[in-house]
């Protein structure tokens, strides 16, 4: 009698109160987990490769549903959808997995890709890609692909891709996208370590893809990439300092989309050298 007069005057709920607020947070860290591992999760564009449809500094959003394997369940629930032609993709680095990469896919498995002068050719069709930025002079080492090739690599497992994928990839001038691989490129494409140095890549890499550039800060690649207490801190004052007049307002709640095939020109189209200051 004792136990239940005392419950019932207030004595002991408080214990069930902690353990139910306790519940509360443990749900919210589980779901805040889910989102961030499964739903979504936000990246930050630490370089120039993909100039000028993603600037550095761009705070991104990032769709892991889209290229997740569906469930004979799921596949009729969610939107799934296999990688296309013009896409930009988040994907883990295949020489260093640890390291995640943003490109646009332009090769799918079974395609053939060069590059004459710096115009893409896939599968023996031009591509004319208004999205291409050119900000530096013609130099075959860049231009051309995959004869002459390439840019030097400074990584010996990035190295022994590339040269993997040219030795046994290769047909007639024209590198071909094995299965279950795809080839990635960057935007600037003067200026972008990608599928052409390092080979391609694989599909269980891909992350997914950017939908939403919810803040963009004009900052540098070694603000942005420093993992010293110095260089967070130098970064953390220049945030302070800075906040209201680096921020790219204009760039705000942007939408992040590919560029299918469909929209591509049938024309050449004039060289774009892009913005000289993003």
């Amino acid at each position: 009698m004792s136990k239940l007069k005392n419950a019932r005057e207030g004595a002991e709920p408080a214990p069930r109160k902690t353990r139910n607020g306790i519940a509360e947070w443990a749900v919210t860290i589980l779901l805040l987990l889910f989102a961030t591992t499964t739903l979504c999760q936000a990246f930050v564009i630490p370089t120039g490769s993909m100039e000028d449809t993603l600037l550095v500094g761009d705070h991104v959003l990032v769709d892991k549903l889209a290229y997740a394997p569906a469930s004979p369940i799921s596949r009729h629930l969610l939107p799934y959808q296999e990688p296309q032609h013009g896409d930009i993709i988040v994907f883990r680095y295949p020489p260093d997995i640890k390291q995640t990469l943003v490109k646009r896919l332009i090769g799918m498995p079974g395609d053939r890709i060069r590059i004459t002068n710096g115009v893409v050719y896939r599968n023996g069709k031009r591509l004319n890609e208004p999205y291409v930025y050119h900000k530096y002079a013609y130099d075959p080492a860049l231009d051309n692909f995959p004869w002459p090739c390439c840019r030097a690599v400074k990584e010996d497992v990035a190295l022994e891709a590339q040269q993997q994928m040219l030795d046994g990839n290769v047909s007639s001038g024209e590198v071909i996208v094995p299965q279950g691989h795809y080839f990635g490129m960057g935007d600037n494409r003067d200026n972008s370590s990608d599928s052409r140095y390092w080979g391609f890549i694989p599909r269980e890499n891909l992350i997914g893809k950017p939908f939403l550039i919810y803040w963009s800060y004009r900052a540098s690649t070694e603000d942005l990439t420093g993992d010293t207490a110095g260089s967070l801190l130098t970064h953390a004052i220049d945030l302070g300092e800075h906040f209201f007049t680096r921020t790219r307002w204009e760039r705000t709640f942007k939408l992040v989309r590919g560029f299918p095939d469909s929209e591509l020109s049938n024309h050449p189209l004039p060289l774009n050298p892009g913005l000289s200051n993003p």
